[in-house]
């Protein structure tokens, strides 16, 4: 049997994984319903297109997100959950949104068409600017503050523009012609709006947490975390740098705003994870405090061991095969 304090560990790096790849995989299909254009039809149906055999499987990393934290750290999931019960009702009200309109939108008559785009799109905002709202109070220990107010609200529209800017690129690998063009002059604005927002978030979150301040800026961790908004900063040069280049002669380098943006999100969400290890709730609960019997936690883990690679191996299968350029959107 697993030691519970490397039980806690593995689950909580579970867990993370979850929450990083629903961001990532999520988080383009949000951003590209977020940039839905209202008034061209031709370009709307391409963008649901290139989302369509990917939009709806890509939320089972919340799900499995969610599941791990209710099972694994009961504790920390009330906390949590009862901190944050509004944004997370409108959070799961915009993701039914998304998923009516979706299948509304093809099938309504013509003239409703519009209003199901709408919907769309709306929902996706709202299921961005809400995860972006429960992050803000994450960072903030869920402090009942007009500071801890407003920076959440601050964190929620930077939220929808980290995503605005990932869909933009991922548009850009999906798409050809005028809307590519358009998506590469998305990307360019939503990545400063990005930069900016991630500037923000690493400013503020070691001021009010002293044990964050001390982690990055005590010898020896600083020689090494240092370098981390560094390297981000690199990579947003790089993304912009690769944009000015796009559209390029035969779509050459098409996927490497969206590799540079994936990897700028892999970077945040690991500079917040050693932030706060190894509280899952921020000065409140560590993950060893909140974490079930270890009993419990070594029999869900044969389930996790099996459940997991079933889920990346049919993820993986599916961007295989609807890989390369957007095709027409067909409903059967």
């Amino acid at each position: 049997m697993f030691e519970a304090n490397t039980l806690a560990v593995v689950f909580v790096s579970l867990m993370g994984l979850s929450i990083l790849l629903y961001a990532v995989l999520d988080g383009f299909d949000l951003g590209v319903g977020i940039l839905l254009p209202l008034e061209q039809k031709d370009d709307s149906d391409t963008m649901i297109a290139s989302i369509g055999p990917f939009w709806d499987a890509n939320e089972t990393w919340l799900v499995l997100a969610v599941g791990l934290l209710l099972i694994a750290f009961p504790a920390a999931h009330s906390y949590i959950f009862k901190e944050l019960y509004i944004p997370t009702a409108v959070l799961l009200i915009s993701l039914v949104l998304r998923g009516v309109a979706f299948d509304f939108r093809a099938k309504a008559a013509f003239s409703h068409k519009p209003t199901w785009n709408r919907v769309f799109k709306m929902g996706s905002l709202l299921a961005a600017m809400s995860q972006g709202y429960m992050l803000g109070m994450y960072i903030m220990g869920f402090e009942s503050t007009l500071a801890a107010y407003s920076f959440s609200l601050l964190s929620a529209f930077g939220v929808a523009a980290a995503y605005s800017y990932i869909g933009a690129c991922w548009l850009i690998m999906k798409t050809e012609g005028a809307l590519q063009i358009q998506a590469v002059n998305w990307a360019k604005k939503t990545s400063l709006i990005c930069f900016v927002g991630i500037i923000g978030v690493s400013v503020v979150n070691p001021i009010i947490n002293p044990d964050v301040y001390a982690k990055w800026f005590m010898w020896p961790n600083a020689i090494y975390m240092l370098a981390l908004p560094f390297i981000c900063f690199s990579l947003f040069v790089y993304s912009y740098i690769q944009l000015t280049r796009l559209p390029a002669v035969e779509d050459k380098g098409c996927w490497k705003p969206f590799m540079a943006a994936v990897m700028i999100f892999l970077l945040c969400f690991f500079g917040l994870g050693f932030s706060f290890f190894p509280y899952i709730v921020p000065g409140k609960l560590t993950i060893w405090e909140s974490a079930s019997a270890p009993e419990s936690l070594s029999f869900i883990l044969w389930g996790a061991i099996l459940v997991v690679p079933v889920i990346f191996s049919y993820t993986a299968y599916s961007y295989r095969v609807f890989w390369g350029k957007v095709q027409e959107l067909r409903y059967h």
